[in-house]
């Protein structure tokens, strides 16, 4: 059916590489070009990827034909590939054909993703646990300090504050003496002062407190290095998708696309599952039950839901959520580095979150009227601004209630009450006699 016309060698592995990988991006190597204009210029080419003939056809004038007869075709090709050629087995292209995956799959992992972003998921991961280990570290510390000075608890709330203060003091005898200036503010160090002359804590050997100092040490140490990788995660956030941070921040925006594992396959997402990335096994325990589906998964965590009234926080995380899907589409496919469309976005989010809160407070009010200078409609107002209000309802001090004239209500409705019940007993006292009176005259 079908007959070597020409056949081409690569010289090395390098120029197959680069072959390769302009064919996966469905575009004509340098090679190929010279190729197809030498042996195929005039005839009409049979292409397995109808995009590199559309590309063939605009740069070499070619007729490119992409059909499932082609792909057939193709198939055949592959199959029959060592007699066509001739002089080699499968024996010598397995090795060839190995060495090539391998050389593109590294070049992949080492250009392809313009915006790394294994560095974030890897960052936001360690972050999380280093959250965990300081928690559970500090709570070490305060138990275990504690026994010696439990009034030292109540007093500092911050970790990293208590680990200094109980490493700098040591024995609770020694805080009258030492200075707590670059740790503590000076009206808690003067109660730090007072509570370690009256403390109820027990003694303590030296020992101990060595143990107790190495481990506020490992929280101290800690504690640093997760304000350090806080920073790195948030440079590395602004540059890889600075849109998705101005909407959701560094923290939220990290955790969606560890929770998608790449920025590419967050990208490909609609708004509805962004809005729910997170709450995966809500949502399936919901659609079994046949009971509501959740509203948000991590987007609850952006500061612009936070801000909205709990009423209000399913329609800002549908609305943060669509611009969100945007933004990372821009972020992972855009060439720009700036966050314009997250600015933009962002306030749209903000006018909606305005209008809602408007609506409430108009509806609250009660009034149904305008008061003189506000207007009902206005032509010029932007779609982005906010809907005027209604002037609000005033106090009104006559429809207060007061304890008498509860007491004089209960009265009023206790009388009618009996009254009701005398008239019922004289109706039925009426109606057993009238009843008696027929059966004596029968």
């Amino acid at each position: 059916m079908v007959s070597m016309k020409a056949f081409s060698k690569f010289e090395n592995t390098t120029e197959a590489l680069a072959a390769a990988a302009t064919l996966v991006d469905s575009k004509v190597g340098k090679n190929l070009k010279k190729f197809l204009t030498k042996y195929a210029e005039g005839e009409t080419l049979a292409v397995a990827d109808s995009k590199l003939g559309a590309d063939i056809k605009e740069k070499l004038g070619i007729n490119c034909v992409a059909s499932n007869g082609v792909m057939e075709l193709m198939r055949g090709v592959r199959f029959q590939l060592n007699e066509l050629i001739g002089g080699l087995t499968d024996a010598d292209i397995a090795p060839m054909a190995l060495g090539l995956s391998h050389s593109l799959s590294r070049y992949k992992l080492k250009f392809s993703p313009d915006k790394v972003d294994t560095m974030v998921i890897q960052a936001i991961g360690l972050l999380d646990e280093l959250d965990k280990e300081l928690n559970t570290y500090s709570m070490r510390v305060r138990e275990w300090y504690g026994w010696h000075f439990p009034e030292l608890t109540k007093i500092i709330a911050d970790n990293m504050q208590y680990a200094k203060s109980a490493k700098l003091m040591g024995d609770r005898v020694n805080a009258a003496n030492l200075d707590f200036s670059g740790i503590l503010d000076e009206d808690v160090e003067a109660e730090v002062k007072d509570a370690a002359v009256i403390s109820m804590g027990t003694e303590i050997s030296n020992e101990d407190l060595d143990n107790i100092k190495q481990l506020a040490d490992q929280v101290i140490s800690l504690s640093e290095y997760r304000a350090q990788l806080y920073d790195y995660l948030k440079a590395r956030m602004n540059a890889i998708a600075p849109n998705l941070t101005v909407l959701v921040g560094e923290l939220v925006g990290a955790r969606l696309i560890s929770h998608a594992g790449s920025l590419m396959n967050l990208a490909k997402h609609p708004a509805s599952t962004v809005q729910i990335l997170g709450a995966e096994k809500a949502l399936f325990r919901a659609l079994k039950t046949k009971h509501e589906t959740p509203k948000y998964g991590l987007i609850y965590h952006a500061s612009l839901i936070g801000q909205a009234a709990p009423k209000f926080k399913g329609k800002i995380a549908r609305v943060l959520a669509a611009k969100c899907a945007l933004s990372i589409r821009v972020d992972a496919l855009g060439e720009g580095s700036e966050a314009t469309i997250g600015v933009s976005a962002r306030e749209k989010v903000e006018t909606r979150l305005r209008q809602l809160e408007g609506k409430t407070l108009g509806d609250a009010s009660g009034v149904k009227k305008l008061s003189g200078d506000i207007k009902k409609h206005d032509k010029n107002r932007s779609s982005d601004a906010p809907a005027l209000l209604t002037a609000p309802r005033s106090y009104n001090p006559d429809k207060d209630v007061t304890k008498k004239d509860k007491k004089e209500k209960k009265d009023k409705k206790d009388k009618k009450e009996k009254r009701s019940r005398e008239d019922e007993d004289d109706k039925s006292a009426k109606k057993a006699k009238k009843s008696k009176k027929d059966s004596s005259s029968d």
